[in-house]
């Protein structure tokens, strides 16, 4: 048992009715120390304001829900392959997860490899624990989907899992068709024209495989609209997807850390393809 409770009760007791104040702060802060400092030590005490545990919560359920899906949607062709494992391994380098988080990811992984994992039920704890919150969720699937390509394909069992994702997490499959075309053309965008390597004002180089016209084809495809609508649709097209993958945006509605660095490679994709939009267009 501690004393703090006992000399903060006689301190703040004597400042405030001197020695009567002194022997009551002392019988009070003996209550404190008697029924509520194991308590509080076990809620990890005063250092409990000074760290969201909360936000660490928050994380560790992120991670949980993300690589057990990933185990799922690898595990959909019957057999998780070494390069699977590669990559979900990678996922979790490029996020930068260690310690207790990264151990929570693996043991994740590990449980959507079994084929009775309740994904369905997984899925709404994570819809509710997320409040809905579309942006979030739609970041989620867009990391599924990044990283079930890694292989360089997506087979059919493959989609049918991300399709249970999406339909779990308030998505449909046109919604999800919708992110998948846009992944594919904004990594034909990134790998064709160089768009991460160009600095201000320097021409576009692009592949040989790989021109001007395809490149604005993909750049239309990454912003969701077609190359015969109004400038004014595809700025709000534009504004839109920025706000809805501003690292900002999302990390004050909980995405952890440790994913936003992939909304802001998303960021910079459709920032790249606005401006070759914008270019071609002359606005």
């Amino acid at each position: 048992m501690g004393y703090s409770g006992k000399i903060i009760g006689v301190l703040v007791g004597m400042a405030i009715f001197r020695l009567p104040g002194a022997l009551l702060g002392l019988i009070v802060g003996h209550l404190f120390d008697v029924y509520y400092a194991q308590d509080f030590s076990r809620q990890g005490g005063f250092a409990r304001f000074f760290s969201s545990k909360e936000n660490i919560q928050k994380d560790a359920v992120f991670f949980h829900a993300l690589f057990s899906a990933f185990g799922h949607v690898c595990k959909a062709d019957g057999k998780v392959t070494s390069d699977e494992i590669k990559v979900a391994s990678k996922l979790m380098d490029d996020m930068g997860l260690a310690g207790d988080i990264r151990l929570e990811a693996q043991q994740a992984f590990r449980e959507g490899k079994e084929r009775d994992f309740p994904l369905t039920d997984m899925l709404k704890g994570f819809r509710e624990h997320a409040h809905g919150r579309t942006d979030i969720l739609q970041v989620f699937i867009e990391i599924l989907i990044a990283a079930a390509f890694a292989d360089g394909r997506l087979t059919e069992p493959e989609i049918r899992i991300l399709q249970k994702v999406a339909l779990g997490l308030g998505f449909s499959q046109v919604d999800l068709q919708f992110m998948i075309t846009r992944f594919e053309a904004a990594q034909r965008f990134r790998q064709g024209s160089g768009f991460h390597q160009r600095q201000s004002g320097q021409k576009r180089q692009y592949n040989q495989e790989y021109n001007k016209a395809s490149a604005l084809n993909d750049a239309y495809k990454i912003l969701g609209v077609s190359a015969n609508q109004p400038d004014i649709e595809v700025k709000r097209a534009y504004k839109k997807l920025m706000a809805q993958h501003h690292p900002d945006k999302l990390a004050s509605k909980g995405l952890p850390q440790q994913a936003l660095e992939m909304a802001n490679k998303r960021t910079q994709e459709i920032q790249s393809a606005y401006e070759l939009i914008k270019e071609q267009r002359g606005i």
